[in-house]
């Protein structure tokens, strides 16, 4: 048997996994704090959009360096991966040219939370690194030794 190994993954690599997923983890720096919130996200390009509310987490993240995970964890064979985006966060308004506000509107987030959810963020990468861990060779379900 051999065991698990840990793989560094490429941004490109990062970039797939995270259009997998829809849910993740922003964090910002807030109330002389650090916060991570859950956040519905989607991925435009390289730029991760986020759907949120007014909010502590709006007015901490907006024109602020953040950073943003997304991972997948399979708990049977441990195995799994984390990818982690270090940027900057800019809300989407009227002030931007329309057609980024309409290809970020376009990316269709959806938020699972109930409440007024109307404003945008856009991440812009400056950072995108990752790692796998890939599981080792798992022992037989039966050990061959028990039959005669």
């Amino acid at each position: 048997m051999t065991g698990p190994t840990m793989e560094e993954l490429s941004a490109e690599a990062c970039s797939r996994l995270l259009a997998t997923q829809g849910i993740g983890r922003l964090a910002v720096n807030a109330e002389h704090h650090p916060l991570v919130i859950p956040v519905n996200d989607a991925v435009d390009g390289t730029t991760i959009v986020i759907r949120t509310a007014p909010g502590t987490k709006l007015a901490a993240a907006d024109h602020a360096d953040v950073t943003f995970e997304v991972d997948e964890i399979d708990r049977r064979t441990r195995s799994g991966w984390c990818a982690l985006v270090r940027g900057v966060a800019e809300e989407v308004g009227p002030g931007h040219r329309a057609d980024l506000v309409a290809r970020t509107e376009a990316t269709g987030v959806q938020p699972w939370a109930p409440g007024g959810h109307g404003r945008w963020l856009r991440l812009i990468p400056t950072s995108v690194t990752g790692r796998r861990i890939v599981p080792g060779e798992l022992p037989p379900a039966v050990d061959p030794r028990a039959y005669l």
